[in-house]
């Protein structure tokens, strides 16, 4: 049998195998049982209450704490304005201003930020912030402003220097 020959049997047996390493998007149905789970089993928090109002000083204050850290993947504004890998990663980051995202209780999106969610590319950010840094965080993304009126962040610009 010529190389030829052997090569070309060997992709045609291995094409079924191949087309079954293809990756395509959830189905309804998986978003929907995820999202459940997600909200139900693998995020804790869900009762705990925020001690702190949402006053103008501690959104200002959840504000700060978030662009020092939150930005570089949900934008200043929350809303992935600005972030040019927002929705191309899997799975996409979503805005915080999302249905999905504003159902969590107030002790859910503590735990989210503090803990992070494995695998989904949401790092933890514990030792990063206070309890309070991260409740004021919390008070930040219930007052989000309107989508793109912080501009975007000046990192992917240029604009502001990256630590080495």
């Amino acid at each position: 049998m010529s190389v030829r020959k052997t090569v070309g049997f060997t992709v045609i047996s291995l094409m079924p195998a191949l087309t079954g390493c293809r990756v395509t998007p959830p189905s309804k149905a998986e978003i929907t049982v995820a999202y459940w789970a997600k909200h139900h089993v693998s995020i804790g928090g869900k009762t705990d209450v925020n001690p702190y109002k949402a006053t103008p000083e501690n959104i200002a204050e959840g504000k700060d704490s978030f662009t020092s850290y939150c930005m570089v993947c949900h934008g200043l504004d929350g809303q992935n304005t600005g972030v040019p890998f927002a929705a191309t990663v899997s799975p996409p980051i979503p805005s915080l201003a999302s249905p999905q995202v504003q159902q969590y209780s107030d002790g859910q999106l503590k735990w989210i930020i503090k803990n992070g969610i494995w695998p989904s590319g949401m790092p933890p950010s514990d030792g990063e912030f206070s309890d309070r840094e991260m409740w004021e965080m919390v008070l930040y993304i219930r007052h989000l402003p309107r989508a793109g009126s912080l501009g975007s962040p000046g990192v992917y610009s240029g604009e502001i220097a990256t630590k080495d």
